[in-house]
């Protein structure tokens, strides 16, 4: 699944470890997800997009 969240974290000017400590999970899954490794569980999606104030869809494409 394609996104765009290195871009939206970086527009805070966030940390890989700073967004990993808003959502609760580790870093390395903060990298995956941005590097397009691995796609987010439904729940982590929705926490992703509420932390950014949007919605999943803004963040998230189908590829």
């Amino acid at each position: 699944m394609k996104n765009n969240l290195a871009e939206r974290r970086a527009g805070r000017n966030w940390t890989q470890a700073d967004l990993a400590a808003a959502l609760g999970v580790s870093r390395q899954t903060v990298i995956s997800i941005e590097r397009e490794k691995f796609d987010p569980s439904l729940p982590l999606a929705f926490l992703i997009a509420r932390t950014f104030g949007c919605a999943i869809e803004d963040i998230f494409t189908a590829e």
